[in-house]
This record gives structure tokens, C-alpha cells and sequence, in this order.
């Protein structure tokens, strides 16, 4: 084995390790906080939902990309392989709603009081359950072409043309068709993306406001609780480490759909995309983990 093939495999084995246990360990902050009462706040229902869409993408990435880099080539059968890159897909662009999803809702929960932004407030946490539904849905009607469209190693000598995928096949059908369904995802994508960046904006400025109005600590956050501020700080770093990742992915990714045969590419281009789901838990642990002290003092 190559010492090349050997780092990446020990990278991979360390980044699903720490998106395993990290992902495992807000799930169960979560669940505590929901028995215990400490802490129930609507939004957590995203955090929820981002946290197990996190895993599946930690689970069915992270597990093959590791045994692919320690030389185990053809492990998966057909029916595996289009159910791993499906799952994949369908967690990845759920978790990338979800996280704009939350971006959203924390920027109208802390958005200035008025008539209107009253009434959007009163109704947010009402509206949190449909988008949860909405967005697992698209998801999973987007992705569906996945099915047919990847098989597994010891398949493409059946096959004329095909993509290789590290551990799968994906079998080559009309360029318009690929163009199209590119297109689908990619707007999806950049409308999210677009959305995360617009309210990470918007709760930029209010920190922002709130850091010089800090001398009037008391007044100005009457209607504004510390824990709020913490958590719009988190979320702010999540959004942009998202961005930063997921952005950093697609660009290589893209590189790598010109050059099939650059590998190292293609695995510091999953290994990016892996970054957030692995690393994101982190930032969530810690403010209920202030919050459970702050309850216990």
C-alpha cells in the first residue's frame, strides 16, 4: 500500500471516528434536553434532524472512502452502491436545507420587534415542522435518479462508458439529460446558498450593533437573552464554515469531473465535503453544555 493511500486512509478513519462521536454525542444532549426540560426551544427540532442527516452523511462517506483508501476495492454489490451514493446525496442536500433552514429562523428570532416581525416570530415555530417535511421530500425526489444511474465495480465491463467513483460506477447516459439534471441541483444549491449568506448578513449586523450598544448591556437586551446571543454566534460560524467547505468541495469537484484519473483530487474533494458534518456537532455541544451549567448553578 502506498504511503499516500495509507495517510488519506488514516484521515478518513479519524474524520468518521470524530463525526461519529461528535454527531452521537449532540444527539444526546438533545435527547436530555428533551426529557429534562432544561432547554426546549422550537429551533432544536432543525438541530435534530441536521445532527442525523450529519451521520448519514459521516456513515455512508465516510465508511467507504476509508476502506477504499486501505485497498478494499470491490466491497460493495450493486444494490449497496446505489443506496450508499443515494443516502449520501439525499443527507448531504438535507443538510444543507436544514442548516439554511436554521440560518432562517434564528435571524427572525432575533430580529428587531415590530408589527410585522412580531407576527412572523409568533408563527416561525409553526411553520419549522412543514419546512423539516418539505425539504426531506425534495430531497429525496431530487436524488432519485441516483438509483439507476450508479452500479457497482465489477459491473462496468458491462458498460461503454462510465464515470469511475472511487468504489463505484456511474454509468454515462446523454449529455443534455446530465446538463439538465446538474442544473436542477445546482440552483437548488445556490438558492440555499444564497439564503445562508443573506441572513448570516443580517445576524452579522446585529452582533455587530449589539457589541457597540455593549455598555448598555441590560437595557439593550431586555428583550434579548445572552443564551440568544450565543446561539446566533454559532450559527454564523456554521453557516460559514458550511460555505467555506462545501464551496471548497464543489470547486474541486469540478476540477475532478475533467479529470476523472486525478484520485487525490477527488479524495481531498470528499475529504472537504466531510469537514462539516464532522466538525459542525462541536459547535452545539458547547451551548447546551453552558446551558446545563448555567441550570445547575
Amino acid at each position: 500500500m502506498a504511503s499516500r493511500d495509507l495517510t488519506m486512509g488514516i484521515f478518513f478513519l479519524s474524520q468518521t471516528v470524530l463525526g461519529m462521536l461528535g454527531n452521537s454525542a449532540l444527539l444526546c444532549c438533545l435527547i436530555i434536553a428533551d426529557f429534562t426540560g432544561i432547554r426546549t426551544k422550537p429551533i432544536d427540532r432543525i438541530v435534530k434532524h441536521l445532527t442525523w442527516a450529519n451521520i448519514m452523511v459521516v456513515i455512508c462517506k465516510g465508511i467507504p472512502q476509508t476502506m477504499t483508501a486501505f485497498g478494499h476495492t470491490y466491497f460493495l454489490d450493486e444494490t449497496t452502491c446505489k443506496l450508499i451514493f443515494y443516502l449520501h446525496r439525499v443527507s448531504r442536500g438535507f443538510s444543507l436545507g436544514s442548516t439554511c433552514l436554521l440560518s432562517v429562523f434564528q435571524a427572525i428570532t432575533i430580529s428587531p420587534s415590530n408589527c410585522k416581525s412580531a407576527q412572523l416570530k409568533a408563527r416561525a415555530p409553526q411553520i419549522i415542522g412543514p419546512s423539516l417535511v418539505l425539504c426531506w421530500s425534495l430531497c429525496l425526489l431530487l436524488n432519485i435518479f441516483l438509483i439507476m444511474a450508479v452500479t457497482d465495480m465489477t459491473d462496468k465491463g458491462n458498460l461503454t462508458e462510465f464515470i469511475h467513483l472511487v468504489y463505484c460506477v456511474g454509468v454515462k447516459d446523454s449529455k443534455l439529460f446530465h446538463a439538465g439534471y446538474a442544473i436542477i441541483l445546482a440552483s437548488t444549491d445556490v438558492m440555499c446558498l444564497g439564503l445562508m449568506m443573506w441572513t448570516s448578513g443580517s445576524m452579522m449586523f446585529f452582533l455587530l450593533k449589539h457589541k457597540q450598544r455593549v455598555q448598555y448591556i441590560h437595557r439593550s437586551l431586555a428583550n434579548k437573552p445572552f443564551h440568544e446571543i450565543k446561539a446566533t454566534q454559532s450559527i454564523v460560524t456554521l453557516v460559514s464554515s458550511f460555505v467555506v467547505f462545501n464551496g471548497t468541495s464543489v470547486i474541486l469537484a469540478l476540477y475532478f469531473s475533467l479529470y476523472f484519473q486525478l484520485t487525490l483530487l477527488a479524495n481531498v474533494s470528499v475529504a472537504m465535503n466531510a469537514c462539516f458534518p464532522a466538525l459542525c456537532p462541536f459547535l452545539f455541544i458547547r451551548n447546551y453544555i453552558r446551558v446545563y451549567k448555567l441550570s445547575n448553578s
